[in-house]
């Protein structure tokens, strides 16, 4: 969803070319650590790709927010975007500390 909402923004506002940028970035860099985690050799590596993903999926929903916010880029797909961003979120804090409280 993220690209596809980069591909919609208007790239003539240097803000917005900038926070769509960073939100691109972390964005798919939380699919990078998902990949990484469901490959991971033990539980401490499993930990540190979910919390690597927590971290840029965090940071995605801070560019949205700024996107919305500070830019007034509105609409469907980045509201339903911004709230999308929690669950993961949730998810990836109790796969940590799940995984954590199991390994010890």
């Amino acid at each position: 969803m993220i690209v596809r909402l980069y591909a919609t923004l208007p790239r003539s506002r240097k803000e917005v070319e900038l926070l769509g940028h960073q939100s691109l970035r972390s964005g798919t860099s939380v699919a990078a650590h998902i990949r990484e985690a469901s490959r991971a050799r033990s539980d401490a590596e499993f930990c540190s790709k979910i919390n690597g993903a927590l971290q840029e999926a965090d940071e995605s929903q801070l560019w949205v927010e700024f996107l919305r916010e500070d830019c007034g880029i509105g609409g469907d797909a980045i509201k339903r975007l911004h709230q999308e961003t929690d669950e993961p979120i949730a998810m990836f804090v109790t796969m940590a500390r799940n995984t954590k409280r199991n390994a010890g």
